[in-house]
């Protein structure tokens, strides 16, 4: 049984938990952070959600849930790390941004590193697969409905910054 932390409207921690699965009240919030992990020559590390996750088979930066009493850069690192097996300290991950939706803040983040896919470790029932794709692929991706709208969305509106990050011109 797992457990997160519940936010207010103004992201202010009330004190309470929220048990996964069960339906968020009016008024109450969780937090779930994404991180870009990209190599510095012009990719972006992608994982496949396994075929037990919803949005099965598609495409996706790693990232998910929160826990009850961590802080967002520790829920990035610990992500990142079951998903991916890589293990990038708290303090490496850049913040660029977060958003709100109904029932969730959105905290993104972007870290270098260049991890060969054959030292990648990926979770049963999390994740299947995994692939380092450029923009271009990225943008197929989308096209083709591979990856999920949420993620889709999500690059689309950070794609920009990301290209910085990797010294990429369109």
């Amino acid at each position: 049984m797992e457990f997160n932390d519940i936010y207010d409207e103004n992201r202010n921690f009330t004190g309470r938990v929220h048990q996964r699965g069960l339906p968020w009240k009016h008024g109450e919030y969780g937090l779930i952070v994404c991180v870009w992990v990209y190599d510095g020559a012009g990719h972006l590390l992608l994982t496949r959600r396994a075929k037990e996750k919803s949005f099965a088979g598609t495409w996706e930066n790693s990232g998910g849930a929160a826990k009850a009493g961590e802080n967002s850069r520790q829920a990035v690192a610990r992500e990142l790390y079951e998903e991916t097996g890589i293990r990038v300290p708290e303090e490496e991950f850049e913040y660029i941004g977060t958003d709100r939706d109904e029932h969730a803040y959105y905290d993104f983040y972007c870290v270098q590193r260049s991890t060969p896919l054959s030292e990648i470790v990926l979770l049963p029932g999390e994740t299947d697969d995994v692939q380092w794709a450029d923009f271009s692929k990225v943008h197929r991706l989308i096209r083709e409905g591979k990856i999920c709208q949420v993620i889709a969305d999500q690059f689309l509106r950070q794609e920009e910054l990301l290209r910085v990050r990797q010294n990429i011109q369109e």
